[in-house]
């Protein structure tokens, strides 16, 4: 075991003996895994949702995210608010109209460098239509749809 796996294998000790608070990371999870389990870097690199494994995980943001490899579990570690989706990986198109709706991992998007989810992928194809009216809309809300 390399120094790196063991400094995760340590910083996750925690999450075996404590449930997460999901409620106050503002970042869309199930059962404390971030945006379905997907490598987010995965969107940028291999311009599609790439399965993250257990092996290559880290917490940021009071979740678990999970990386297909530890280049990308790197990556993201070195720059999370590159590769994390706006609006907490919540609906980009719910989020325009001020409510909350989790995702899917095939609805996606990159603009401008960021990545945005949807929960369904019509409503991604609408949200590409006209991408800077929900982007403008949503920041207007986010993160107080959400988060207070």
């Amino acid at each position: 075991m390399n120094r790196r796996q063991f400094t995760c294998a340590v910083a996750c000790l925690p999450l075996l003996a404590s449930p997460v608070h999901a409620e106050s990371a503002c970042i869309f999870n199930t059962a404390g895994i971030a945006i379905n389990g997907i490598d987010p870097v995965g969107y940028f690199s291999d311009q599609r949702p790439i399965d993250g494994s257990d092996q290559y995980r880290l917490r940021w943001r009071n979740v678990i995210w999970r990386f297909a490899s530890l280049e990308t579990m790197d990556a993201f570690e070195r720059d999370p608010y590159h590769f994390a989706p706006r609006y907490g990986g919540f609906c980009s198109v719910s989020m325009a109209s001020g409510t909350v709706s989790d995702t899917v991992p095939k609805a996606w998007s990159i603009r401008d460098g960021r990545l945005y989810l949807a929960e369904t992928e019509p409503a991604m194809m609408a949200w590409k239509q006209e991408p800077s009216t929900y982007i403008d809309r949503a920041d207007h809300y986010w993160p107080s749809a959400l988060c207070g």
